[in-house]
C-alpha cells in the first residue's frame, strides 16, 4: 500500500521536515480518525484553528482556486484523492491462463510427440517433412491463444475505463471563498467540503460547522447509533471518517487525509477482490461443461474403436506393423484430442464477456453507466419499471409560475410583486433564503448557476425575481438550528434569530404544511385566524395547481421564545401560513414515446412519487402511464392494505402518490414476490433499500445522492426515463447476441464432431478434417464468431415482444429447430461429398477420376465446403425465432462484415498456400465456385426452416410468497357507528375487498345519491342516480375499485367476503344501502339481484 512501507517513516515522506511547509505528517493526521479516535491529538495540534494554520488553508474560504507552489507541495506530501487502480492482469498471465486449459495442454504434448516421431528415420514419414504436422498444430495453438489473449486484454481495458468513470463524482467544496463543484478526485488535504444528507464522506476530516449533522459509522466503528458531529469544545465527536454516511443534517468539514492515506482508502486497498461471473456466464459455463463432456466421451469412444480397428485391419490385410504404427497412433490421439478442443465451446463465456463489454460501452454513450454486469442481462427480462417523477419523467427544470400568497391568486409577474406588501415580501424571501441548502456557484461545467435541490433552486430564483439577494439575507440572519427535509416528514424547517424572538420557517408539501397551521397572513400582511372556510379555500387552490400538474410547496412560519435555541424535535405546529407556490416542471418530450415503447415491450410502467395525488395523476396521464382502468393510490393507504387486497390491486396500480421510500420498498417487494422482474429508479438516501431490493436499481447521476448511486446497478447519467428504455433494449440485445452465438456454435459442434468421428472410423483410419483444420474451424466458431455476433447492434423490434422469462431456457424451441435443421443439412452435404464427391466432381473435368477418393484433394474440397457452410450459416445466425430476413441491418455492424471478410481471406490463404502444413492442396476456380455455391445453400434453407411455425411457451410467474418487505398492518381499530355520507364515485380511494376478513357492514337509513363518473372515452361526465333501500336477505357488497369499468361485486356471508363476479355495471335506479366501515372507505350494498 502506498505510503505504508514500515522501513520508511511516514514523517519523512514529502519535503524535509526541517523546512517543511506542512509540519503535520501523514502519520500524525492519520491518528485523528484511527480507532480510538484522536481527541488528544486534535487538542495537541491546536484544535481546528491549529489544523487550519498548519495545513495552510482557511476554514472560511477554503483552498485557493489557482495552483501555486504551495499547492504542488501539498499534493507532493499528502497525495491525491485517487486510489491506484487494481493491479491489472498482465499479457503474460493472460497467455498462461489461455494455455492452462487441460485439453489444449494434451494437444501440445501430442503435437510435440508428432514432431519427434516425424523426425525419426525408419518411419513412414520423410524426416525432412515429418515434423510439419506437429509444428502446424503448435502454430495453430499459438494463434488461438494469441487471439484469446488479445480479446481478454481489450475487454479488461474497457471494464477498467468504465470503472474509472463510475468512481468519478462531483462534491461540493469552497475554493477561493466561493462554493463550487469539484471532482472527487480533485479533493485535497486542506479543502473545505460541504456535506448534505445522503453524502458518503469522500475523505477524512474534522467538523467545522453544521446543523444536526449525524453520521452512520456502524461499518467502521461498530457503533449502531448515528453519531452527532460537533466541536470538541462542546464534548462532541468532530471527526468525519471517509466511507461513512451523512444520514441527517448538513455541515462543513476540513479535509485531513485523502486517497490511500484516508481510513476508507486503506480499507478499500486491503479488500480488493476479483469480480464474480454474472448469472448468464455461470449458466453458459455449465452448458459448456456438459458439451465438453459429450466431446470427451466421443473422443474416448473414437480411440477405443479406432485403435483396435487399426491393428485388426493390419492383421486382416496381412500388413506388417512397422515403426510407422506409432506415428499413426499419435495421429489418432491428436485427432481425438482435437475433437475435444472443437467440442468444448470455450467461446460461450468469451461471447458473454464480449457482449457485456461492448454493450456496456454503448450503454455508457447512451447515458447508462453500468455498475454491476449482471444488470445488463437482467434488464432484458424486466417486466415492470417503478419510476420516480421529478427529473426522470420531467425535465427537473423547475420554475415558480403561480401561487397564492396571503390569500391572493395572481400569476407570477410584475403585478405579483406589486401586490405584496414590503413586510410580506421580506418574510417570504427570508423564509426561502435561510430555510434552504441550495446556493449559487460554479457548476461542474464552469457556469454560475443555482446548485442543490431543484425545488430549492426554483424558490431561490423566485426570491431573485422578487428583488431579494439570498446571500445577503443569509449573512444577515443567524441560524440556530436546522431541521432537514426527509421523505418521511416531507418538510424542512430552520430556527433563526429574529429581533427579540426566534422564528421558525417551514416549507414542504403544501397540504402537510397547511395542516400544521392555525393562522395565516391576510392580504394586508396581518396574522389572522385560519377558519375552516379559509382552509377549504387554500385546499381548493392546492387542487387547482395540482390539476395543472404543478408541484405545490407550502410556506409558513412561527415566532417562538428567544430563550430556546435548540429543540429535540422541530416545533412545527400552530404555524402561520404564508401561502402556496406552484412550481412547473415540464414533462420530458421523449417520455410519452418511451412509455409507449415499454407497453409494446410488455413492460408495465408505474410512477412512484412524493407529489400529491392530483399532480401525480395529471402527470401520469400526460406521459401515458395512467391508462383506462388504471389505479392511483396514496402511499399511506397503500401500506395499510392487507396483503391479499394489495396483491389484488397491484396489477392495475399505476400511480403511487405521496409515497415514502418505505412504500417504494414495499411495492418492489410485493411485485417481486408476485413473479415480476422489477426495475426501480431512486435518487434519495432512503431509496437505497428499494434500489437494493429491486432486480435492477437505477440511480440518478445528476440528482442522486451517493448512497443511492452506491446501492444501484445502473447510473442514469442524464436522469432520463428514456435512457431506461435504452437499457432494456440493450439488455435484450445482449441476451439475443448470446443466443445467436449459441445456435451457431452448437451447429458447428455437432457437425465437426460427427464428421471427425464417423469419417475416422469409415475412411482410411484418420479424420477427413485434420487437427490443424479443426483448430482453424475452432478459431472461426469461437473467437471470430463471438466477435461478430456479440457486437450486433440492437434493433427497434426487440421492444415489440414480451420480456424474456427469468427462468427461460437458454436454447429455445426455435433455436433447437435451427440447430437441428442446419446440422442435418450440413451433415447430408458433407457425407455426400465424403463418399460420393469424387463422382460428383468428375463432371467438372474432361477426364474421369481426376479426384481420387480419400486423397488430399478430395478432403480439401470437403474441408473448404465445410468452412463455407459455417460462413453462410453465421449470416443465418443473425436472426432468432421466425424472422426471415437475415440480411436486415447487415451493414450496420461493420465488425461483422470485417470478420466475414477476414475469415474468407484467411481461408483462401489457408487452402491455397497451406500445402503440407494444413493438409490442403490448391483448388481450381470451378472447385472454389462449387464450394461457395454449396455453402450458400444454407441461406435459402435457413429461410425455409424458419417458416416452420414454432410457438415458444409463455413464461409462468412464480406464486406469491410472503415477502420480508411486506408492511405488517396495525391491529384493527374498534368499530365506530356507521355514518351517512356523499360518496364520490371516482374518488379512487376504495379498493377490492376480495377474500379479506372484515367486520360486518351495517346498513344506514335509506338515502338518494347523485354521483358523477368520468367517461374515459369522451372525457364527459355522466350522472348516475342510485336509489337505495334496506336489504332483506343476504347482502351483496359493492366496492368501487378503479380496476376497470363498473363495480366489483363481492358477496358477504358471515364475516368473510368472497368475489362473485367482477365489473358488473349498475344503472340508474338500482337500490343500494350506504354504509361506512370503520377502517375502510364507504361501501354500497345493493339489493339482491
Amino acid at each position: 500500500m502506498t505510503n505504508g512501507d514500515e522501513t520508511q517513516p511516514l514523517e519523512t515522506i514529502g519535503l524535509d521536515p526541517l523546512n517543511d511547509e506542512f509540519p503535520l505528517s501523514l502519520l500524525q493526521l492519520g491518528k485523528l480518525v484511527d480507532v480510538p479516535k484522536g481527541f488528544d491529538e486534535l487538542k495537541e495540534y491546536g484544535d481546528l484553528q491549529g489544523l487550519e494554520k498548519q495545513l495552510k488553508t482557511s476554514v472560511t474560504n477554503g483552498l485557493p482556486l489557482e495552483q501555486n507552489s504551495t499547492e504542488q507541495a501539498r499534493i507532493q506530501k499528502y497525495s491525491t484523492n485517487v486510489l491506484p487502480p487494481p493491479p491489472h492482469q498482465s499479457v503474460w498471465s493472460m497467455v498462461l491462463e489461455a494455455l492452462s486449459d487441460h485439453i489444449l495442454i494434451l494437444l501440445i504434448v501430442a503435437a510435440v510427440v508428432s514432431i519427434v516421431l516425424g523426425a525419426i528415420p525408419y518411419t513412414s514419414h520423410d524426416p525432412k517433412t515429418g515434423w510439419i504436422d506437429g509444428v502446424a498444430i503448435l502454430i495453430a495453438v499459438v494463434i488461438v491463444v494469441s487471439v484469446t489473449t488479445l480479446n481478454d486484454y481489450k475487454n479488461q481495458a474497457r471494464f477498467r475505463e468504465l470503472n474509472e468513470k463510475a468512481s468519478d463524482k462531483q462534491v461540493k467544496a469552497i475554493r477561493g471563498g466561493e462554493q463550487c463543484q469539484i471532482s472527487i478526485f480533485d479533493v485535497r488535504v486542506g479543502d473545505v467540503i460541504i456535506l448534505d444528507t445522503g453524502d458518503i464522506i469522500c475523505a477524512d476530516g474534522v467538523f467545522i460547522e453544521g446543523h444536526s449533522l449525524r453520521c452512520d459509522e456502524s461499518s467502521i466503528t461498530g457503533e449502531s447509533d448515528p453519531i452527532k458531529k460537533g466541536h470538541i469544545t462542546e464534548n462532541m465527536d468532530p471527526f468525519l471518517i471517509s466511507g461513512s454516511l451523512a444520514i441527517e443534517g448538513m455541515g462543513k468539514m476540513l479535509v485531513t487525509a485523502v486517497g490511500v492515506n484516508s481510513f476508507n482508502g486503506k480499507t478499500m486497498m486491503s479488500l480488493r477482490v476479483e469480480s464474480e461471473d454474472t448469472p448468464l456466464q455461470k449458466k453458459l459455463e455449465h452448458l459448456a461443461g456438459n458439451i465438453g463432456k459429450f466431446g470427451l466421451s466421443a473422443a474416448v469412444l473414437l480411440l477405443l474403436i479406432a485403435i483396435p480397428k487399426y491393428f485388426i485391419e493390419k492383421k486382416v490385410d496381412d500388413i506388417p506393423i512397422t515403426n510407422s504404427a506409432a506415428s499413426d497412433i499419435v495421429k489418432l490421439v491428436i485427432g481425438s484430442i482435437t475433437i475435444v478442443v472443437v467440442a468444448v465451446p470455450e467461446g460461450l463465456p468469451l461471447a458473454v464477456t464480449m457482449a457485456l463489454a461492448y454493450g456496456m460501452m454503448k450503454m455508457y454513450k447512451e447515458n447508462n453507466l453500468v455498475r454491476h454486469l449482471a444488470s445488463c442481462e437482467t434488464m432484458g427480462s424486466a417486466t415492470t419499471i417503478c419510476s420516480d417523477k421529478t427529473g426522470t419523467l420531467t425535465q427537473n427544470v423547475m420554475t415558480v409560475v403561480t401561487g397564492t400568497i396571503c390569500g391572493l391568486f395572481p400569476e407570477v409577474d410584475d403585478r405579483f410583486k406589486q401586490s405584496l406588501t414590503p413586510e410580506v415580501n421580506k418574510t417570504l424571501c427570508e423564509g426561502i433564503a435561510v430555510n434552504s441548502n441550495a446556493y449559487e456557484g460554479l457548476s461542474s461545467k464552469g457556469k454560475m448557476e443555482f446548485i442543490g435541490s431543484k425545488t430549492e433552486c426554483a424558490l431561490l430564483n423566485f426570491t431573485k425575481f422578487l428583488g431579494d439577494d439570498y446571500s445577503e439575507t443569509r449573512k444577515r440572519i443567524t441560524v440556530h438550528q436546522l431541521f432537514p427535509f426527509s421523505s418521511a416528514r416531507k418538510r424542512m424547517s430552520c430556527l433563526v434569530q429574529q429581533g427579540t424572538v426566534n422564528r421558525l420557517y417551514s416549507k414542504g408539501a403544501s397540504e402537510i404544511i397547511l395542516g400544521q397551521c392555525d393562522r395565516f397572513l391576510n392580504q394586508q400582511g396581518q396574522v389572522q385566524q385560519l377558519t375552516a372556510e379559509d382552509k377549504v379555500r387554500f385546499e381548493e387552490a392546492i387542487n387547482t395547481f395540482a390539476t395543472d400538474a404543478l408541484r405545490t410547496i407550502g410556506l409558513a412560519y412561527n415566532d417562538l421564545p428567544a430563550d430556546v435555541t435548540q429543540y429535540q424535535e422541530a416545533p412545527e405546529h400552530n404555524l402561520i401560513f404564508i401561502g402556496i407556490v406552484g412550481i412547473k416542471d415540464p414533462l420530458r418530450p421523449e417520455v410519452p414515446g418511451a412509455v409507449a415503447k415499454c407497453k409494446d415491450a410488455g413492460i408495465t410502467v408505474r410512477m412512484v412519487t412524493g407529489d400529491n395525488i392530483v399532480t401525480a395523476r395529471n402527470i401520469a396521464k400526460n406521459c401515458g402511464i395512467l391508462t383506462e382502468g388504471g389505479l392511483c393510490m396514496e402511499g399511506p393507504k397503500f401500506r395499510e392494505l392487507p396483503q391479499e387486497e394489495m396483491d389484488a390491486i397491484l396489477p392495475k396500480l399505476q400511480v403511487l402518490a405521496r409515497s415514502s421510500p418505505t412504500d417504494k420498498q414495499l411495492l418492489v417487494g410485493r411485485l417481486k414476490d408476485l413473479g415480476e422482474v422489477v426495475a426501480v429508479t431512486g435518487d434519495g438516501t432512503n431509496d437505497g433499500p428499494a434500489l437494493k431490493l429491486a432486480n435492477v436499481g437505477f440511480s440518478m447521476g445528476i440528482a442522486g445522492t451517493e448512497v443511492a448511486i452506491a446501492a444501484s446497478d445502473v447510473v442514469l447519467l442524464d436522469d432520463n426515463f428514456a435512457s431506461i428504455v435504452r437499457a432494456v433494449l440493450w439488455g435484450r440485445n445482449i441476451y439475443d447476441a448470446i443466443c445467436k452465438f449459441l445456435q451457431f456454435q452448437l451447429t458447428v459442434n455437432v457437425v465437426a464432431v460427427t464428421i471427425a468421428f464417423i469419417g475416422t472410423l469409415s475412411g482410411k483410419g484418420e479424420s477427413p478434417l485434420t487437427a490443424v483444420q479443426l483448430l482453424w474451424v475452432n478459431l472461426i466458431m469461437d473467437t471470430l464468431a463471438a466477435l461478430a455476433l456479440a457486437t450486433e447492434p440492437p434493433t427497434p423490434d426487440l421492444l415489440d415482444r414480451p420480456p424474456n422469462g427469468k427462468d427461460a431456457p437458454l436454447i429455445t424451441r426455435s433455436m433447437w429447430r435451427n440447430i437441428i435443421g442446419h446440422s442435418a443439412l450440413q451433415l447430408a452435404i458433407l457425407f455426400t461429398l465424403l463418399y460420393q464427391g469424387h463422382h460428383i466432381y468428375d463432371h467438372f473435368y474432361t477426364k474421369p477420376g481426376a479426384i481420387e477418393i480419400d486423397s488430399v484433394h478430395h478432403y480439401t474440397i470437403v474441408f473448404n465446403t465445410f468452412v463455407f457452410l459455417q460462413l453462410f450459416n453465421e449470416i443465418n445466425a443473425r436472426v432468432l425465432g421466425n424472422k426471415l430476413n437475415c440480411f436486415r441491418g447487415f451493414f450496420h455492424n461493420p465488425i461483422f462484415s470485417i470478420v466475414m471478410l477476414f475469415t474468407l481471406g484467411v481461408q483462401i490463404i489457408f487452402v491455397t498456400f497451406g500445402s503440407t502444413a494444413t493438409s490442403t492442396t490448391q483448388l481450381q476456380i470451378q472447385e472454389w465456385a462449387a464450394c461457395v455455391i454449396t455453402g450458400a445453400i444454407a441461406l435459402p434453407f435457413g429461410a425455409l426452416i424458419r417458416m416452420i411455425p414454432i410457438r415458444e411457451p409463455v413464461p409462468k410467474k412464480s406464486k406469491p410468497k410472503v415477502s420480508e418487505a411486506v408492511y405488517t398492518p396495525p391491529p384493527p381499530v374498534e368499530s365506530q357507528p356507521p355514518t351517512q355520507s356523499y360518496i364520490p364515485l371516482n374518488s379512487g380511494a376504495n379498493v377490492s375487498l376480495s377474500n379479506s376478513e372484515s367486520t360486518t357492514p351495517t346498513p344506514t337509513s335509506t338515502t338518494k345519491l347523485i354521483e358523477s363518473t368520468e367517461n374515459s372515452n369522451n372525457n364527459t361526465s355522466e350522472q348516475k342516480e342510485l336509489i337505495n333501500n334496506e336489504t332483506e336477505n343476504e347482502n351483496v357488497v359493492v366496492s368501487r375499485t378503479n380496476v376497470g369499468k363498473g363495480w366489483q361485486i363481492v358477496r358477504q356471508t358471515h364475516k368473510k367476503i368472497q368475489v362473485v363476479n367482477a365489473f358488473k355495471t349498475f344503472n340508474a335506479g338500482d337500490l343500494v344501502d350506504v354504509v361506512r366501515r370503520p377502517t375502510r372507505n364507504s361501501l354500497m350494498l345493493p339489493k339482491n339481484d
